[in-house]
């Protein structure tokens, strides 16, 4: 059974990858391509929080610290040494992935606000270091003069479409990884923990060491976000890092919903499409973008995706009912 279920989860990955592939053949429309590189970046970040809101029952304010460091540590990597693109990627991820050890282990012991509180004091932290740090990161300028795109192993990342494609791959795969590690026994161990701790510890689970897991997993995959959206301005920025980036993906998260798996993702792209859109029509666009995503919550409830598997699951019971 689960073998069948991984088959569809890789099938479905290859189906959408095919389908975004094509996309440049049948589009000359830049924008269109830029919005799609901006989802993988924004999809990634926002699934990778749910791991611990949705799956993990740890609600973080300070999640940007992953995505902003990924961003950083890798176009640092570019711009200071001679490393090639895989090479400060891999810095990078293992850069997030030490940082949310480090936070982890300090964090995942507090329950509730507490846990959400001090990953949001440790995010501002990093934001104040971005700031202030100004011969490395550049300050509140950011890191500016661009990104080396030397080619690796036949990819040219300096053209347009290539980076297109690398995306899609690089959003697609790191989302299949997070489903696969989701459906895995750490997956289910993860949901149990998040349903009742004191039971878990009770059948033998160490509930912090489970926590912990999940807590590196979720920054390291935030941090190939980062690397994604780096990679497409050329730069990395305090933006990045900053509290209200941590708003965003939670947005996404409310609006996609959290209890599907591509319910952040869903809303990454709303919200993308609503933020274009918003911010073309009326200077106003923080007011008017905020009254969207109130709408959403107070019409649907939920996420979007909860709220359609919900009426297909009444739907579905009505049919069944003799």
């Amino acid at each position: 059974m689960k073998s069948v279920s991984l088959r569809t989860d890789v099938l479905w990955a290859l189906a959408a990858l095919v389908l975004l592939a094509l996309l440049p053949a049948l589009t000359s429309s830049r924008v269109l391509l830029d919005y799609v590189i901006r989802l993988a970046a924004m999809g990634i970040f926002a699934t990778s929080l749910n791991i611990l809101i949705g799956y993990g029952g740890l609600v973080s304010f300070g999640h940007a610290m992953f995505f902003g460091g990924g961003a950083y540590a890798f176009a640092l990597m570019m711009q200071k040494t001679s490393a090639s693109i895989p090479v400060a990627m891999i810095v990078a991820i293992l850069f997030c992935a030490i940082m949310g050890l480090m936070v982890g282990a300090i964090c995942v012991r507090l329950k509730e606000i507490y846990f959400s509180f001090i990953t949001l004091a440790f995010q501002m932290l990093l934001y104040s270091v971005i700031l202030t740090w100004t011969s490395l990161t550049g300050g509140d300028q950011g890191l500016t003069g661009g990104i080396p795109r030397a080619p690796f192993f036949g990819i040219h990342l300096s053209d347009p479409k290539q980076f297109y494609w690398f995306s899609c791959v690089l959003g697609i795969g790191s989302l299949l990884l997070m489903r696969m590690i989701l459906q895995s026994p750490f997956g289910y161990t993860l949901r149990m923990v998040r349903d009742n701790a004191e039971r878990a510890r009770y059948l033998g689970i160490d509930v912090w060491r489970v926590k912990l897991y999940a807590f590196i997993l979720a920054a390291s995959l935030a941090g190939v976000g980062g690397i994604v959206m780096a990679l497409f301005v050329s730069g990395a920025f305090p933006e990045f890092g900053y509290w209200t980036m941590s708003g965003e993906a939670t947005f996404m998260i409310m609006m996609g919903g959290l209890h599907s798996f591509m319910g952040p993702v869903v809303g990454a792209g709303l919200l993308l499409l609503f933020n274009d859109v918003i911010t073309r029509s009326t200077e106003y666009h923080g007011l008017a973008l905020g009254i969207v995503v109130l709408l959403f919550a107070l019409g649907f409830k939920r996420g979007i995706t909860d709220f359609a598997q919900q009426l297909i699951n009444t739907i579905k019971n009505k049919g069944d009912a003799p």
